[in-house]
């Protein structure tokens, strides 16, 4: 076993279906390029980004650790023993950083613990950028991941969220599986008040982009199909 321990790479994917480099920085194909061993969401998913980023590299070389729902917890701690025998990993998240709204971030926990040194590549996220252009306050927000499916809990939830962005002065954050999208931009519209401001970012980066803040009550007049697309949902009370 060599004395130099491998870095851990947290390397940012593309948030659809666009050439890579359009959105990513050089240095993410510099680290790939001289990377074989990853942990990955989805194998093919994964290998088809890499294939499209760093065309010449040997497929049949790569070593794929495999970190989703099936990944029993007693299997993560092996992911990282090359990093222990001097090997770089990189960790790749399904769309934008890794670690962020991620299941990675036990792996970069784990890192942590282990003494290696995690380095973060620059790359798209979703949820920054999305917060970037909603006009809503940079200085204090909050990322709620997904709300209550349960119809009453979720107007509960949205009436929570909302009265604490006004008495913190705080964004609030979240997000919705997206064939859900337009219910939930509905709810919105119906449970907020009528002058609370609601920002919806979807298909960030994409051709397809739609990024707009107005009110409850402006957004129960402009509809936006939503459906199947990524979406962010912002909500603001000032």
């Amino acid at each position: 076993m060599t004395n130099k321990t491998g870095k851990l790479y947290l390397i940012p994917t593309t948030l659809g279906d666009n050439e890579p480099l359009e959105v990513l920085p050089i240095t993410v194909k510099q680290t790939i390029d001289t990377i074989d061993t990853f942990i990955v969401e989805n194998d093919k998913t994964a290998r088809r980004f890499i294939k499209k980023i760093s065309p010449d590299k040997s497929q049949p070389s790569l070593n794929m650790f495999h970190l989703n729902k099936f990944t029993e917890a007693t299997e993560i701690p092996s992911f990282l023993n090359p990093c222990l025998h001097g090997i770089d990993v990189g960790l790749l998240s399904e769309a934008g950083c890794p670690g962020v709204a991620d299941p990675g971030a036990d792996i970069v926990k784990l890192a942590h613990q282990k003494n290696i040194k995690v380095v973060p590549l620059v790359g798209p996220s979703s949820i920054l950028m999305a917060m970037m252009s909603s006009g809503m306050n940079g200085q204090s927000f909050t990322f709620n991941g997904y709300l209550p499916i349960d119809k009453g809990e979720r107007k509960n939830e949205i009436k929570r969220l909302e009265r604490l962005s006004f008495e913190q002065n705080q964004s609030q954050i979240f997000i919705e599986t997206p064939y859900r999208n337009n219910k939930m931009l509905e709810d919105l519209s119906a449970v907020l008040e009528n002058n609370t401001d609601i920002c919806v970012a979807c298909d960030i980066t994409l051709s397809t982009e739609f990024i707009k803040t107005q009110t409850a009550n402006q957004w129960k007049k402009n509809k936006v199909d939503l459906h199947k697309r990524p979406t962010i949902f912002i909500i603001h009370k000032s």
